[in-house]
């Protein structure tokens, strides 16, 4: 009987083992599932970059129906909002620089390239 109750528990701990496994087997590859969905949809290009201003681009064209002249305005004008954009944030960035110490302003530029682009 003694021999039968310990074959019981090893069975049982085993098939814990087994269940407690596969359950976190199971949510490491739901949870590697959607930080991948995650990743491709929260992440996406900024529009004044050129991938970021060509996906951009091709959204606004289909869905307002743009005709060619105005794809061609719409790509002028995304232009030069990056021109604008990039200007300002050079801009940001050296004035930001001049506020800083050595020591400060290679921290900072430690930061900026961390951040997503």
């Amino acid at each position: 009987m003694q021999k039968l109750t310990s074959s019981y528990r090893q069975y049982s701990r085993l098939s814990c083992v087994a269940a407690l496994s596969l359950v976190f087997l199971c949510g490491a590859a739901v949870g590697a599932v959607a930080m991948n969905f995650g990743h491709t949809h929260l992440h996406k290009a900024a529009f004044w970059t050129e991938p970021g201003k060509a996906i951009y681009l091709e959204r606004v064209k289909k869905e307002l129906d743009l005709t060619p002249l105005q794809t061609e305005q719409m790509e002028s004008i995304l232009d030069d909002f990056a021109k604008y954009y990039r200007n300002v944030a050079a801009d940001g960035k050296s004035r930001i620089f001049q506020i800083l110490n050595d020591q400060q302003r290679k921290k900072f530029e430690a930061m900026l390239s961390e951040r997503p682009h």
